[in-house]
């Protein structure tokens, strides 16, 4: 592989991880909301699955970690990148919001 290739394969990964995590965390933000659907439902107290409900709240925080620590790594290879001397290397989405914390993926509708 050219220095190209290896620069776009690496890019493609850190794309596909920092995707892969925010993929995780909406993944299991629906497992809480079902997990507390299902409990009113079956008309359950709050007491009932407290205790599992609070280790995926868990998993979600370790999870927004997870995306701060791919986003440091995204700044860094950035760095790492014009240090180097490659020049301005992009993939995905070329018009990133004004706001990084404006999601630039297409919102999705609501589960019925």
């Amino acid at each position: 592989m050219d220095r190209t290739e290896v620069i776009a394969s690496v890019a493609g990964d850190l794309l596909a991880t920092e995707m892969a995590v925010d993929a995780a965390i909406a993944r299991a933000t629906t497992l809480v909301q079902a997990m507390i659907g299902a409990r009113s439902a079956l008309s359950l107290s709050p007491v009932a699955g407290a205790e599992s409900q609070t280790k995926a709240m868990e998993a979600i925080a370790a999870l927004a970690v997870a995306r701060e620590a791919m986003v440091a790594c995204h700044t860094e290879l950035n760095k790492d990148h014009r240090r180097l001397g490659y020049g301005t290397y992009a993939i995905g989405p070329i018009n990133k919001p004004e706001n990084p914390d404006e999601p630039w993926w297409p919102k999705r509708q609501a589960a019925a």
